[in-house]
């Protein structure tokens, strides 16, 4: 799975868990790109079976959707934390976690969660 793809599901994720539908249009004004790439990005998503449509334009995170979509919010949610402890001001590190979410291996991120928690955090 690309960045890209990521981010998109991310995005679901996040505007699901404010209890509204979440379309198409919801994704690119959270994202602030246009609507021909949302439109594009969902297309290969749901070829890809990571999310669904249905006939109102709804989209849901199917299985394998929602799983990657957690794994990249978990890791946007502590890295954003622990860069914040570091003295990071909160904006700084939310644009910082949302590039290093992406690239840093399941092995490191695991070692900061354990660090973090041997550290009562």
């Amino acid at each position: 799975m690309q960045e890209s793809g990521e981010m998109y599901l991310e995005s679901i994720l996040v505007l699901t868990k404010k209890g509204a539908p979440v379309r198409s249009l919801d994704v690119a004004n959270y994202l602030g790109v246009s609507k021909p790439s949302v439109s594009r990005a969902m297309g290969l998503l749901k070829s890809g079976n990571y999310i669904s449509i249905d006939d109102k334009g709804h989209i849901t995170l199917l299985e394998d959707g929602l799983k990657i979509a957690k794994k990249i919010y978990e890791r946007h949610v502590v890295i954003t934390e622990i860069l914040m402890e570091l003295g990071v001001d909160m904006k700084t590190a939310e644009e910082d976690a949302c590039r290093i979410e992406h690239v840093i291996s399941d092995k490191t991120f695991k070692a900061l969660k354990k660090h973090r928690k041997e550290h009562g955090k």
